[in-house]
């Protein structure tokens, strides 16, 4: 087959959630699928950088616009939710999540430009890729998708192995610092910590992150509080190594892949209970509710003062983290271009 893939976001060192995957799809599919044939588009803001990555020997670069995209390939596949406006066999779109339609986690510009992106590729997509259940009940319900069309494939994990280190009184967050990802609310639990802990907070600042930092320095525990801002791969191995607690009490998550992160690297996690954590999570976690701040307190605490049940929730997320993998995913997304192919040369 010849599969086109949008590999705009795979661009870079300093990868978000999307470029992760787009990276590991990039390279997972063509290692897994040497005898076909891939062309890795890049849209104009990135064509320029891309052309410092090294490309594997079955797959080309195209330059991608809004009208031009490679009208040879028998499938197209975009992999941040939006497609380009050109002509094209066959459509597949991941969508990741669905957050800026249900609240006022970005700017209006933003949620409408993104709105505006969603419903026509969920209008034009042949089939849709949802990286978890929760968000293809939310395709469904909220852009009209019909459940035939959509597929769910969940992310793998792979977590860089950081340097041996012994853990210590930290209590970690990975996420961008921005309102979504309910730091305020994670500093104010943080507040009923002992004083021999640390909060560290690691992520690129985004929406609210400035009412965020004010709420920080407003804090009882301010010089407790470490902001880091986005790390290298390796260091963030690190922090996760280094960590006791993992807390993670996000109010919508299409997926919630530090989730994984953490399991994978031995740490305990405490999540939030709803989006699409508990899917990821299962019994692997203390799920707390996302807006209840003593009970966030409470379980941060509770694990703070309880070696045994982190040692418990260590073991279950181990466990837990080995279910996801990026094989599996590449595999997944082949049979849903294998599938979309044969039914078009039928």
């Amino acid at each position: 087959m010849n599969i086109a893939l949008d590999s705009t976001y795979s661009v870079g060192a300093d990868l978000s959630g999307v470029g992760v995957y787009s990276r590991e799809m990039l390279d997972g599919l063509s290692r897994a699928h040497p005898g076909d044939r891939f062309a890795f588009c890049y849209r104009p803001h990135r064509f320029v950088r891309s052309l410092g990555e090294r490309l594997p020997a079955n797959a080309g670069r195209f330059l991608l616009g809004e009208t031009r995209a490679p009208r040879w390939a028998d499938v197209f596949h975009g992999l941040n939710q939006r497609l380009p406006h050109a002509r094209m066999r066959c459509a597949v779109t991941t969508f990741h999540d669905l957050f800026v339609l249900t609240g006022e986690y970005s700017t209006p510009e933003f949620r409408r430009r993104f709105a505006e992106q969603a419903r026509d590729a969920a209008a034009r997509s042949d089939r849709i890729i949802a990286v978890s259940e929760f968000t293809a009940r939310q395709a469904i319900e909220l852009l009209g998708v019909d459940r035939a069309k959509v597929r769910v494939v969940h992310h793998g994990v792979r977590v860089a192995e950081g340097t041996a280190v012994a853990r210590e009184k930290v209590i970690l967050h990975v996420g961008a610092v921005q309102h979504r990802k309910n730091i305020a609310r994670l500093v104010d639990a943080f507040e009923r910590v002992d004083g021999d802990w640390q909060l560290v907070l690691v992520g690129s600042a985004g929406y609210g992150a400035a009412e965020i930092a004010a709420r920080i320095g407003a804090a009882r525990s301010r010089e407790r509080i470490r902001v880091l801002g986005y790390v290298s791969r390796a260091e963030l191995a690190n922090w996760y190594a280094r960590a006791m607690i993992f807390a993670f009490p996000s109010l919508d998550e299409g997926f919630g892949m530090p989730v994984l992160e953490a399991m994978a690297s031995g740490t305990p996690v405490i999540a939030s209970n709803r989006a699409a954590v508990p899917e990821v999570a299962g019994d692997a976690a203390w799920l707390v509710d996302a807006q209840d701040t003593e009970e966030l307190a409470g379980a941060m605490v509770a694990l703070t003062q309880d070696p045994e049940r982190c040692a418990e929730l260590s073991r279950r997320g181990l466990e837990r983290a080995a279910k996801f993998t990026w094989a599996a995913a590449v595999e997944k997304t082949w049979q849903v271009y294998r599938e979309l192919a044969g039914s078009r040369a039928d």
